[in-house]
Formats: structure tokens, sequence, C-alpha cells
């Protein structure tokens, strides 16, 4: 980016070479106007967020603390919301960025109404939203921005030089709330060329990073309910291919694909996977599909399915839906070898779901994958469907039970309670979830943390407050105490809510555009000045 003072010398050059015809336009007011509006199309985030993912994997590489971390945002607003706390809170949004979940998609943004995750919404409104996120991120940047040129007009009109020149440094070194998406795309919605296609236009849309699940997607469920069915690698690494292919046509050459699995808790498969000789990967997955051995084709029965495992002739346990069952206890078995694939055929980085946050078990998987490829590292979906009090303080119970502690005045099943809050096993089990992120990532190799839905929840909580008040004794005392007072003491800049909403931008484009017949809606009457 060029600088403020640059960008109007060239711009000064520019109106005077049409000779007087664009006398009109201050220089100023343009150069202002570009540095507003940094990116102007998906395609230009798209590159510049996948440069930054692709610098923070590779510090990761080098030190195990730089790990990143997300939130999944649902509406744009949100997601502007999050990024200018982050600035405001840690003067930074590096390592910093959004996560767009199909599942948030799923219960709010389809026009069928609230649906489950199953793949059942719209594939276009995942896009939408990708292109809604970074039109909000962007407006960010318009309105900090703007706040500064109105402290740099002030400092010209006081005659303050320094504060001019500091100023006039802040807006060159502007930080841009712009991050990388890490985008859900599910299954694929469909075969290989649907996924594709699709994936265009996440990524015209500004994705530079696109997680894909191994899951059959007319048959999708969430990570974290039952009756999930896999495909074979080949299936799966055809849409990898898929993805691939869009991110180098759109010339997003460094695009980052997540691999995810979901074979852990997946005891399904639709289909027998094509093998053209004993060990190959169609032999491998296979070799994990549960049945019984048969001695003679009297034993086959009509519509059974005969396949050879190990050399022997087997019948696969096949369901009345058609689907065939894998071996009990074989999922992380088929995790390794489904990570391994996934990495050795283009994809960046893992995502294993789990039914637990559980460093340990996390670990033991990822470091037979690293025997094999040895920078494999993962996204990690810190979930709010585990019961993260519960699991941790049963964590820490069977860890004091193991260590011949006395737990005898506890009762691991119950020990949600909140009488077990202030317990010494209670605060030690907070302590392992407050540092949680920072273990997985030095043990298990997890180079991002993201929670899938949180403000789904933080929504849900704060109108439920807010009605329990407001509809009842508290009154109008329930938003002024419980929201108007805390934005103005907390300085959240949503309490001037006409201007985060562009009100102070548009003014200033009014005084562009109209000189000093603009009308603006800034002036003594407007209310917002209370603030």
């Amino acid at each position: 980016m060029t600088g403020l003072l640059d960008d109007i010398k060239a711009l000064t050059q520019l109106r005077e070479a049409q000779g007087g015809k664009w006398d009109a336009i201050k220089p100023e007011y343009a150069a202002r106007m570009r540095a507003q509006n940094r990116f102007h199309t998906g395609l230009d985030i798209a590159r510049y967020t996948a440069s930054i993912m692709r610098a923070d994997m590779a510090a990761f590489d080098q030190d195990r603390s730089r790990y990143t971390q997300s939130l999944g945002c649902w509406h744009g607003f949100i997601g502007q919301q999050k990024m200018i706390a982050v600035k405001k809170h840690f003067g930074s949004t590096k390592r910093r960025y959004l996560y767009l979940s199909g599942w948030m998609v799923a219960a709010l943004r389809s026009e069928l109404g609230p649906l489950p995750d199953q793949s059942m919404h719209e594939k276009t409104a995942v896009a939408h939203l990708i292109e809604e996120l970074y039109t909000f991120l962007k407006q960010a940047d318009a309105w900090e921005l703007n706040h500064l040129f109105r402290k740099l007009d002030d400092a010209q009109a006081a005659g303050d030089r320094d504060q001019v020149a500091a100023l006039t440094r802040e807006i060159d070194g502007f930080e841009t709330h712009v991050v990388p998406i890490i985008a859900d795309i599910d299954a694929g919605f469909g075969n290989a060329e649907a996924t594709y296609l699709l994936a265009k236009q996440f990524i015209l849309a500004g994705a530079c990073c696109i997680q894909l699940e191994n899951q059959v997607s007319d048959e999708k469920q969430c990570g974290h309910q039952d009756g999930k069915v896999t495909v074979p690698h080949e299936d799966f690494l055809a849409k990898i291919n898929a993805v691939r292919y869009a991110f180098l046509e759109l010339g997003v050459d460094d695009g980052v694909i997540v691999a995810r699995t979901d074979s852990l808790g997946a005891g399904l498969t639709q289909k027998i996977a094509v093998t053209h000789r004993p060990g190959d990967l169609g032999d491998q997955y296979n070799g994990f599909l549960d049945g019984e051995e048969i001695q003679s084709a009297n034993e086959i029965a009509n519509g059974d399915v005969v396949i050879k495992q190990d050399g022997k002739l087997m019948r696969p346990k096949r369901l009345a839906s058609g689907l065939y069952q894998f071996k009990p206890g074989s999922g992380e078995d088929r995790v390794v070898l489904d990570c391994i694939t996934s990495l050795q055929n283009g994809a960046d980085l893992l995502w294993i779901e789990t039914e637990k946050p559980h460093v340990a078990q996390i670990a033991a998987m990822v470091e037979r994958i690293r025997e094999v490829v040895p920078d494999a590292k993962l996204v990690y979906n810190n979930s709010p469907s585990f019961n993260w009090t519960l699991n941790f303080r049963q964590q820490v119970f069977d860890a004091w039970q193991k260590e011949g502690k006395d737990v005898s005045r506890y009762d691991r099943a119950r020990l949600m309670d909140a009488e077990f809050d202030a317990t010494e096993l209670g605060r030690l089990a907070d302590e392992w979830t407050r540092d949680f992120q920072r273990h997985a990532s030095r043990d298990a190799y997890v180079f991002h943390h993201l929670i899938t839905l949180p403000t789904y929840h933080t929504a849900a909580l704060s109108t439920d407050n807010l009605a329990k008040g407001y509809f009842g004794d508290e009154g109008m005392l329930a938003y002024v105490a419980g929201v108007q007072r805390q934005e103005i003491r907390q300085g959240i800049a949503t309490v001037k809510h006409q201007d985060m909403a562009g009100s102070n931008i548009g003014d200033d484009h009014k005084e562009f555009f109209h000189g000093e017949a603009a009308l603006k809606a800034g002036g003594k009457d407007n209310t917002m000045n209370q603030f």
C-alpha cells in the first residue's frame, strides 16, 4: 500500500491532467476513500488472507505457542464486532481468524427455516455469508479510518503539525479488520463437480481456506451426532482435488484445504471401496469392514456381498439401509489412515472430530500421523457440543484416582453440580480448561482452535437475560443497566449505533459530493451526541 501523502500527490497529478474537468474533485478526499476500501474483490481478499494463513502455519511449525484462533460467526455484524473487539483489546488481529460454520448456516441462515446440520440448507447460503462477513469487515476499516481522518482534520485546523504527522503515520500503518475465514463446505454438497463449483463461489466471495469432511454428502450428519457415514478415500480425494483446482483456476495458488475426518465417531460406510491389489488404499479401507468369514458359496444368501479380506472370503455386515458397518474399535486406526492419506494427496491441515476435549487422546493420534507426515498439524473444534465443565472435572477425578489420591468426597457422575465449583477439583478443572488450547497446541500440534457456534449461544443467553428483566419487574432498567450502561463504561462502539452503521461516513461523503450544500445527519440535534 502507498502512503496517504503519496496517494494524494498521485491523485493531484491525475486531476491536473484532466484539463479542469475534475476541479471539483479533491485529491485528499479521493485518497481517503481509497484507503477506506483497500480490497476491491473477494479474490483480492482470498489472495491476501491466504498469504497470512501460510505465514502463520510456517510460524507455528517453528513455535507451537503461536497457534491461531477463531470464533464462529453467523452474521456479518457479529464477525465485524468480534474483530473490532480483538483490535480494541489486543491491538492487533494477528493470528485471529473467523470461522464459518455450516451448522450455524443451517440453523440460522436457511430460507427453509432452522434446520439440523445435515447439508439440507441452500449451498449458496455459505458463499453469501462469506461475502457478507467481508462486507462488514471492510466497513469496520472504513469506520475506524473515518474517525482517524476526522481527527486529522481537527489537527490540521488547529495547526498541530506533530499531531498531523502522528495521525498520518497511524493511517499509513493501519491494520485491516480483514482476516482469514475458514469456510465449512460440509461434505461438498454433491459429487466432485458440485464441490468444485461451490468451492469457486466460496473463493470468489473471499475464502482462502475451505474445510471439507469425509462423510457422504447426502447422508451428512453433525460431527457430534450419531449416524455418520464415511466415504472411501478415493471419493474424498477427488473432492480435495476439486477444491485445489478451484483455487488454482482463480489464481489463489496458496489456498488452504482442511481435510476433516469423522471416522472416530462414524461406524458406517455407504459403499465398499474399489481395490486392485492387496494392500492398496481401497483394500485398507475394506479391511476395516465388519463381517463374518465364509467357507463356501453355499453360505452366500440372495443379495449378499462377499469380499476378500486378509486372504479370506468375508461377508461384510450390511444393514437394512444398505450401509456397511465397520469393526468396533477401529475408529482411531481409520482416523490415522484418513489423515495420512489426505495430507499425502493435497490437503494442508487436518481436522479430527472427537467426542471429548482430551489432549492425550488427540496427541496419540497425531503422533502416529506425524511418523509418516512430519509437519502434520490440526484445526480443532473446541465444540459447544462438549460439556466442558463435566469433561474436565472427570478428567481431574480420573487423574487423581490413578495417582491414588482420595476422591471419596466427589461423585464422578454429579461433578457438573454447582456444589463442586469452589472445590479443589473444580478449580483445577477450570485451570485445565483455560490451558486446553495451549496444551493441545504444544502436545497435539493443533495449529488452529475454533469454536463452531459460540455466538449462537451468546445471542440466546443475552436475549434471555434481557427478556427476563425487560418484560418483568425491571422494565427499561434491564436494558439500561444490563446493556447501554455497560456499552458506555466498557467503550463498546455500538452504543453510537448510527455511527457504527455508517452515518458519519455518509455525512463525510455528502460533504465530498455536495460541499457546503451537504445536508448532514450528525448535527447538534442528533441524539447520538449524548454519548
